[in-house]
């Protein structure tokens, strides 16, 4: 095992250079466990704070003040799911741009270390929802902004969408949810990987829930056979009016 003084020295290097560890590292052990590394990050996190925040002693007065803030910082990042270094520069990055001379919460850098979508590259959730809404109709010929998006709106069901399962609060918080999900895993340096489809859902749904659904398949199925299968994409078309959303050809 390296030296801590080599493994300080390496982090505070990196860390001030705006650089990265190698590409999806993780602290060895999760932060509330303290190795040498996960020492090295949160006294380097907080010689950075020292840095960017002139009114620091505020917040730390004193050497005890700091040793007990460092443990609460640890294991507020461990429950907050902050692992690694990448999560870490988001948090410092926006410690720099809040132009304040108070070191921030425990609670507001772990809000900072979770970017945004717009921070990663993708569209912001909104805009995510309505795209997911239009192309639940032909989810396989939409050319979708990206891959998050269009495993957001699988995890919710492609089906759902289109026949407005539960309303729209509903989906549009289940929607939100799994938009959240893949953003940590994109921020962790995670792959996206497969989500579940809605049918493989059904094991984890409520009785009732899965009685409501097979009910909704038999009147479809039977609207087919009378010719008006149409009639079920109603509860879509009010979602797409209620998103203001004008229907295109491929939404007839």
């Amino acid at each position: 095992m390296k030296p801590i003084r080599n493994v300080v020295a390496m982090t505070g290097t990196r860390l001030a250079a705006g650089q990265a560890l190698p590409g999806g590292q993780v602290f060895t052990r999760p932060l509330g466990e303290v190795d040498e590394q996960t020492a090295a990050v949160v006294d380097m996190v907080f010689l950075q704070l020292q840095a960017i925040f002139p009114a620091w002693r505020q917040a730390w007065p004193d050497d005890k003040a700091l040793a007990l803030a460092k443990r609460s910082w640890t294991k507020g990042l461990q429950a907050s799911g902050i692992r690694t270094i990448e999560q870490v520069r988001f948090g410092i990055e926006q410690c720099r741009r809040s132009g304040s001379a108070f070191a921030p919460s425990i609670g507001q850098f772990v809000a900072w270390c979770l970017p945004t979508a717009e921070m990663l590259g993708l569209t912001e959730e909104e805009a995510a929802w309505r795209e997911a809404v239009q192309a639940c109709a032909d989810p396989d010929g939409w050319r979708w902004s990206h891959e998050a998006v269009r495993l957001a709106a699988a995890m919710v069901g492609f089906w759902e969408l289109r026949q407005g399962v539960g309303g729209a609060d509903v989906l549009r918080r289940r929607f939100g949810n799994a938009y959240a999900q893949l953003l940590g895993r994109l921020a962790r340096g995670e792959a996206l990987g497969t989500p579940m489809q809605a049918l493989e859902w059904d094991g984890a749904r409520m009785a009732a829930e899965r009685a409501e659904r097979a009910g909704e398949l038999a009147l479809q199925e039977r609207l087919r056979k009378q010719g008006l299968a149409g009639f079920g994409q109603g509860a879509r078309a009010a979602l797409l009016a209620n998103l203001g959303i004008k229907r295109g050809k491929s939404d007839a």
